[in-house]
């Protein structure tokens, strides 16, 4: 359905879209960078209001969030088409789509009932880039919040400050798991055609507005895998905040990448050392099922907190958010 956006401003004739951190500027006929915001005669329009390719009742580890609300069960929507480029996307089919993909369409009432039918506990925006689904998701997360679940954004990073404070003002974005799909700018420029400064700019105005974080890192071979990159990485979560739970996740050929290995469990092994010989208090490793990794350890004692295999809880060893075994308050959110 074609909603007037939420988030522009006109330019001379242009406008100017602030729902991402492209904040494209469009001449009256032109779509946005996102493919599914137009300007109309001096009117920015979003079409893919209500449009929804995919629906499923997912475990909140697997999108993942291993610190947030584990155990529990995230409602998950996805739309259609993404802000980025990215050659490896596994999502393809629906991120490099447009409108014209077959969606169903939803209202938000649809949405709300869904979630109460689901019995899940929280609704996750997840599968393509929610930050474009911006009115959307924002309308629905009100009424979800309504109903007593949590809402969570998985995404690229690019929501632009404009988006994020309506959602702030509504206190209806209670987590999001950023993808920091690289730890240097020629990597964004030429895999995803975005800008490594605006994700670590927006990852720091969400910390900022109190928006709970945990952070994806997939390392590809012989694109963002050197220790030195790594390393820098892990020192800018540090500087920001040492227990954000961050995750290191391996790569499977896909899209257009299907020329490179998978990571070797080595390299994700390795980035875990970095992580945690820097003062990260949380890291796990993702796609690599039984590892110990999957686990969360106490950053204090080392005791075994919550056990995992693959995107399952098996148990939950807890004090509230301290560890029985020493009493340190956990970054955990239960």
């Amino acid at each position: 359905m074609k909603v007037e956006s939420y988030l522009y401003r006109k330019l001379n004739g242009k406008v100017e879209c602030l729902t991402c951190r492209h904040k494209c500027k469009l001449e009256n006929g032109n779509w946005g960078i996102c493919r599914v915001r137009k300007n109309e005669n001096g009117k920015l329009y979003a079409y893919n209001y209500g449009l929804v390719s995919s629906v499923a009742l997912d475990p909140i580890e697997k999108k993942p969030f291993h610190n947030f609300m584990p155990a529990t069960k995230a409602l998950s929507f996805g739309s259609v088409s993404c802000n980025f480029r990215c050659k490896h996307c596994q999502n393809y089919s629906i991120a490099f789509a447009d409108i014209n993909y077959p969606c169903r369409e939803m209202s938000v009432d649809d949405v709300v009932e869904a979630f109460v039918q689901s019995g899940a506990d929280g609704v996750a925006w997840t599968y393509n880039e929610p930050a474009i689904w911006h009115e959307f998701t924002l309308d629905s997360s009100i009424e979800i919040k309504k109903k007593g679940g949590y809402v969570v954004y998985v995404t690229n990073g690019y929501m632009s400050e404009y988006a994020l404070d309506q959602f702030v003002e509504e206190g209806v974005l209670d987590a999001a798991n950023v993808d920091v799909k690289a730890f240097n700018e020629e990597f964004y420029r030429k895999i995803c055609k975005a800008k490594l400064e605006e994700v670590l700019n927006s990852i720091g105005y969400m910390y900022e507005k109190g928006i709970f974080l945990e952070l994806t890192y997939l390392i590809i071979p012989t694109l963002n895998d050197s220790r030195e990159e790594i390393s820098a990485f892990a020192e800018w979560v540090y500087q920001l905040d040492k227990r954000i739970p961050v995750h290191f996740t391996r790569f499977h050929p896909d899209f257009q990448m299907l020329d490179l290995p998978p990571t070797p469990i080595e390299k994700i092994e390795m980035a875990v050392d970095i992580a945690y010989k820097t003062g990260l208090e949380y890291v796990y490793v993702g796609n690599v099922w039984g590892h110990k990794f999957e686990n969360t350890y106490c950053p204090n004692c080392g005791a075994l907190l919550i056990s995992r295999e693959g995107f399952y809880v098996r148990e939950i060893n807890l004090d509230g958010n301290k560890c029985p075994n020493c009493g340190y308050k956990q970054n955990i959110i239960v």
